[in-house]
């Protein structure tokens, strides 16, 4: 898995992408939360649930029908006094969907574990993505030591620095188009 730093770093830089009207406190807590929530499957490790099973690691809770409930319960938990329905609604549904989802991606981006069963509870089938350069986190105590940092370092190399080239790329070209939009009006 990925570690949880670089999972709420992601639901952070999702949440500055997607919802600018919305930016709360309580907007952010939910963003990080979706995004870790999905690590509470590891649970089931120290309850007898094998690793490979349908309610283990990496499997239904890292899955996209997983995701969408999330998503939703969170909408209709967290954010009840926005109407049902409406354009906000769906757009809060989708972001904490996709931030949801995207623990399931990270943690196949890594060089270990059985892969994540994306289509459960469908299909059981574990997938890992075509490039897996993140290092796989250790859980437990070990992620405070040395390969603790080596995972750090894979995450911050390949996750953080391509996620902040490409959110400056975009806030220029918001800033540009924002611009271009103003000298337009004054025309």
């Amino acid at each position: 898995m990925a570690s949880w730093l670089t999972h709420a770093f992601v639901a952070g830089a999702l949440g500055k992408a997607q919802v600018p009207h919305v930016r709360t406190v309580r907007f952010w807590m939910w963003s990080v939360l979706c995004s870790v929530l999905p690590d509470v499957d590891v649970l089931g490790l120290f309850m007898g649930i094998d690793y490979g099973h349908a309610l283990g690691h990496r499997g239904f809770m890292h899955s996209l029908s997983f995701s969408f409930g999330v998503g939703l319960v969170t909408v209709m938990v967290g954010f009840s006094h926005v109407v049902r329905g409406s354009t906000l609604w769906w757009i809060l549904i989708f972001h904490f969907t996709v931030v949801t989802a995207s623990h399931g991606v990270l943690d196949a981006m890594t060089n270990g574990g059985l892969g994540v069963a994306f289509f459960a509870p469908f299909d059981n089938t574990r997938y890992f993505l075509p490039w897996t350069p993140i290092l796989v986190s250790p859980i437990g105590a070990e992620f405070f030591g040395w390969r603790g940092l080596e995972v750090i370092a894979s995450e911050i190399f390949y996750v953080w620095i391509p996620i902040l080239v490409i959110a400056s790329g975009v806030a220029v070209i918001r800033k540009t188009l924002a611009d271009g939009n103003s000298a337009e009006l004054e025309k």
